[in-house]
Parts: structure tokens; sequence; C-alpha cells
């Protein structure tokens, strides 16, 4: 039989425990570790300190295979992995308490100290982006005397656990994110995770400490929406659960990756007349819907972040040039052309502009925008991606795509990508100075 290595789970709260539990299913011997001696003598007793669906049925399969401690430096000597669960706890003002994270890497690296041969630490609880690499990896190498890398590994793996249903989402996770820069260290957990089905995921650490917070973000922005929805329709005698079991028939747009991908403001004829629309009802109605009244005004953020991010590399006494000024790719609508804002900031900043997009006139901006809201007489429209290509501040705003594929056409530009245009494409991105909208 293939053997499973020993595992330390080091902190014994709905996470930890449940963690352990399951990790000793799949046959591994744990040690489990706490620092409230009441809750490990309660676990030496073969007593459960939370209540969670289906677990005590696991624990009593398992016993053999668990054992409960308080010292975290023998629990690292005498095992080949750790899995760390402690608490993040909220301080006052909101700040995540670090205080458990600090103690923990504190207690690995003493233990590692003493430790013969190669180890690795996994971290499970939910952190800042950054404290990986900027406190537990510098706190492990100052109290072990070790080097990540050399002597210990590291890797970020957060937990999808639903209290209630925690069992169950372990072995049925959404996806498996393992972030490491250590490729052998990622195949340890992947081997270790090998029998859960989904995707398992490897990723750099910063981003992989990011996912749990935008899970859990986004999973507390859909339960505002849909209850501002309910609000909305109950004041207009409607039935907003009705509303919302239609909505999520969508799955092409409505609940669907479809508009998730960072990038640029929005624009168009629907989305900003209707969300405009639906917050002017809800005002005249006296209706609270404080989450999508500032959804327009989180818009128009995008919109000053990408004129700052040009005002702060390009001089006043160059030209910038904006490709692509529909509010989407293949049409000629400007309406609400986030791109045509832009225009209008960076003109009011002081710049002279350049305009590339084959689709749009004067005329067409004029029509919707009015007259003087672009002063035309400090713009000139470019003929062909050729002509463009050879201007040096260039700002693709995505909604024109026919853009040249050859690496020598951005040689040196500045490029300012607003909506992914060349994301990940190395090749051109390599051959100038390239700034990402939000990456």
């Amino acid at each position: 039989m293939e053997r499973k290595p020993k595992v330390a789970v080091i902190g014994m709260g709905y996470v930890g425990i449940v963690g352990a539990v399951c990790l000793a299913k799949m046959g591994h011997e744990v040690v489990g570790v706490d620092v409230n001696e009441r809750k490990i003598s309660m676990l030496k007793e073969g007593k459960l300190p939370i209540y969670e669906t289906d677990l005590d049925k696991y624990f009593n399969e398992v016993k053999n295979k668990l054992t409960f401690t308080t010292d975290t430096k023998e629990a690292v000597k005498e095992t080949e992995l750790c899995f760390v669960c402690v608490g993040t706890p909220p301080r006052p003002d909101g700040e995540v308490d670090l205080s458990y994270v600090k103690a923990s890497a504190e207690a690995i690296g003493e233990g590692l100290k003493e430790k013969e041969g190669f180890y690795t630490v996994v971290y499970r609880s939910t952190i800042p982006p950054g404290t990986s690499h900027n406190l537990i990896i510098p706190t492990i190498e100052k109290h072990s005397g070790k080097k990540r890398g050399k002597d210990f590994g590291y890797a970020f793996n957060p937990e999808f656990l639903r209290e209630g249903t925690a069992i169950y989402d372990f072995f049925n996770p959404p996806k498996t994110v393992v972030g490491t820069e250590e490729e052998e260290v990622a195949q340890l957990l992947f081997d270790i995770y090998k029998e859960l089905p989904e995707a398992k995921i490897k990723l750099p650490i910063v981003e992989s400490e990011m996912v749990k917070y935008v899970d859990n973000v986004w999973h507390a922005i859909k339960v505002a929406f849909a209850n501002e929805v309910g609000y909305f329709a109950k004041r207009h005698g409607a039935d907003g659960r009705l509303v919302m079991e239609v909505f999520c028939k969508d799955r092409k747009l409505n609940l669907s990756p479809y508009y998730l991908k960072p990038g640029f403001a929005f624009g168009g004829s629907c989305l900003p007349k209707d969300v405009k629309g639906f917050v002017a009802i809800a005002r005249e109605k006296g209706i609270e819907i404080p989450l999508i009244e500032h959804v327009m005004p989180s818009n128009r953020k995008h919109v000053e972040k990408a004129k700052k991010m040009v005002e702060e590399v390009v001089p006043k006494t160059e030209s910038v040039t904006i490709v692509g000024l529909t509010f989407k790719p293949g049409t000629d609508d400007v309406r609400e052309s986030s791109a045509v804002y832009l225009a209008k900031e960076l003109q009011e900043a002081g710049y002279t502009l350049n305009f590339y997009d084959p689709l749009v006139k004067r005329e067409h901006i004029e029509g919707y925008f009015g007259k003087g809201f672009i002063d035309f007489s400090k713009v000139k429209f470019l003929n062909s991606p050729e002509e463009t290509f050879k201007e040096k501040n260039l700002v693709l705003t995505g909604s024109f795509k026919e853009i040249p594929q050859e690496p020598e056409a951005y040689e040196g530009k500045r490029v300012f990508d607003l909506n992914g245009l060349l994301y990940k494409r190395n090749d051109l991105i390599e051959r100038c100075e390239y700034y990402g909208m939000c990456w």
C-alpha cells in the first residue's frame, strides 16, 4: 500500500478539526495541535469541542489515526508536513488579527530548528494578500535559522468549507488551490488531494491568498444584491423571489464567467441607463439600495483610475492615442462610452489626443455627448493601424481589437491596456513599456 505522509494540523477550530478528521479518513496519521489545553483534553478523551454534521461519525471511525497535543514544536518534529488552520478574527476596526498566525509561525520555526530533513508548511487560514511573504515565511526563517526552498517548503492552500456541510465540502471542493513557487511542494499537495474531484490549480502565493477573500466578498455581494432586488420588488407589488428565480435561469450572462474579468469601466445603451433608472425609481419611493446605488460611482472610478495611470507616466507635452472609442467591439455605438469619458478627462488634464476607431466619426460623438464635450480642435483622427502604432503613448480600450500582432509594432511604446488585449502576450509586452489596468 502507498505510504501516506504523517501530518500535523495546527489549530483545532472548525476548519482544523474537520481537516484533521478528513485527512485521517484518507489514511494519514494526524497530530492535532492547539494551544487551548481544555480543547486538547476533550479531544484526547474522545469528545468533540464543536458540532458539525457527521463529524462525530467520522471522528469515531479514525480515532486510531489521531493524536492531540498542545506542543507545536513536538508536532512538527514528528511529522512531515503541517496544515495551519489558526483563527484570523477581525479587530474592532475591521483589520485582520494576525497574532495567531504569527505565533504559529514562530512555533513552527522553533520546531524546524531541531528537525532534520526537508519539511513542508501549508497555511489554510484566510489571510490578507502578502501575509505569507511579509510575515509567515520570514518568521519561520528567523526562528528556525533555515531557508524556504532549501530546508522547508511553503504553500498557501485556501479552504472552501461551509459550516454545516464541511465534511462534504472537504471531499467535494469546488476547486483545490495550491499557492507556491515550489513545484515539489505543489506535487506533494496534489498527491494528497488526488482523490478529490474538480480542478486542481497551482497559483503564485499572493493570488492564492486572495481567492478565498474574493469568493466570500462575491457571496456577500450576491446576498446583498438579491435582498435589495427583493425590497424593490415588494414595494412595487412584485414577488422578488420569483424575479430572482427567473434571473437565475440565465446561465449565459447572469450566472456565468461573463462580465467577471477585471478591466475597464462599462458603458453602452443598456447598463448605465438601467442602473440609473433603477436607482432613480428606488429614491422616488424611498427604497434603500446602497449596493446598487453605488454601482455607477464605482464605474466612474475606473475612468479616473485610467486617467491617473496615464498621468503618472506621460508628460503633458506628449500626445495620447486612444485606440477604440465605442463601448464594446463590433459596433459604432458610443453611447455612454467610457473611452469617450476618458478622452474628456485626459483632454481636461492638458493632453493633446489622437483617436483611432474606423467605425467612429466626430458626428457620432457629438450626436450623443453634444458639441463641445470634446474639443475636436485638439484631436487628430488617425486612419490606419500602421499610422496609429507610430504613436508613442497608446491607450487600448478593448473596444477595438484588430491591433497589430507583430512584436515590432510595440517597440519603444508606452501601452496602457485597459481591457486585457495584451494580457499574457509576453511576446508583445516585452517590447514595450506596459501598463495593465487591473493586473
